[in-house]
């Protein structure tokens, strides 16, 4: 589907994460990991907290890893990984137990997921642990929300329309700290080769309205609206759409569309 036209949210919400998110921005972010990782001729690679998949999936493309393995909490996004890839391994667990003897794989990967974890500092040890000996990893983090111009809009129109900490949920995708610090967890951890991008990617999508729909139809933040009836929950999702887009530079919303810089911390780190 082109940018140009507007979303269609007729599906579950992992069917629409992976039928929009995945190509407006995990995709972006999943081929810039493996070409900093850039796995070799029969690798073993772990894709933790894979969510639908695209990092193991294009892993498994490349044709040259002799296991690929995708691990997530959630089974509703597990079964839209395994719908997509059957060939990948994919299995249900936690980032912080992961349930693989020590020394089972060449190289780790974790898209956008370390923010979410409960116990960081665990789950960067659990990647270690996992590690063969001169084994790789590669993770990557959204930074601060301010320097996603969209996402901060987004935020700010939340707490204006629906209340104060309505945000909440939105700001916890994204860390507040440095690339410094990241690097700091991760040697921490065991690792003793770290480096940290700050890597910027410029995301579209078919309109602002489409941008807020999506989020609160087909993440986490769509229990924002599910006490609401279908007429208010349309009129909430245009009020916040309106006052988003008030916020933002005019030339990301140039054509009607929406086209804003989306910036994350990319790590390589090996043992």
């Amino acid at each position: 589907m082109s940018v140009e036209e507007h979303w269609q949210m007729d599906a579950t919400a992992p069917e629409l994460y992976d039928r929009y998110l995945v190509p407006a921005i995990t995709s972006l972010w999943a081929g810039d990991l493996l070409d900093r990782i850039a796995p070799k001729r029969g690798d073993s690679v772990l894709d933790i907290a894979c969510g639908t998949g695209v990092v193991a999936r294009f892993t498994e493309q490349l044709g040259l890893a002799r296991r690929v393995v995708g691990l997530d909490l959630n089974s509703a996004m597990l079964a839209i990984a395994r719908s997509k890839s059957p060939q990948v391994e994919w299995i249900e667990g936690s980032a912080l137990d992961l349930p693989f003897d020590a020394g089972s794989f060449d190289v780790v990967l974790c898209q956008l997921g370390l923010q979410f974890f409960p116990d960081r500092p665990l789950a960067l040890k659990e990647m270690v642990r996992v590690l063969k000996p001169g084994g790789r990893a590669g993770f990557s983090v959204y930074s601060a929300i301010e320097n996603t111009p969209a996402a901060y809009a987004f935020d700010q129109a939340l707490d204006e329309c629906l209340g104060e900490e309505a945000s909440r949920t939105k700001r916890a995708e994204h860390l507040s700290c440095d690339a410094q610090e990241i690097a700091d967890w991760t040697k921490q951890a065991g690792f003793d080769l770290v480096d940290v991008a700050t890597v910027t990617k410029q995301i579209k999508f078919p309109s602002m309205l489409d941008y807020v729909r999506f989020q609160l139809t087909a993440t986490p933040m769509a229990g924002l609206l599910k006490d609401k009836e279908v007429p208010e929950r349309e009129r909430l999702i245009v009020s916040i759409s309106d006052d988003a887009a008030s916020r933002l530079d005019r030339s990301m919303l140039a054509g009607g569309k929406l086209t804003f810089p989306q910036q994350s911390f990319v790590a390589i780190a090996s043992l």
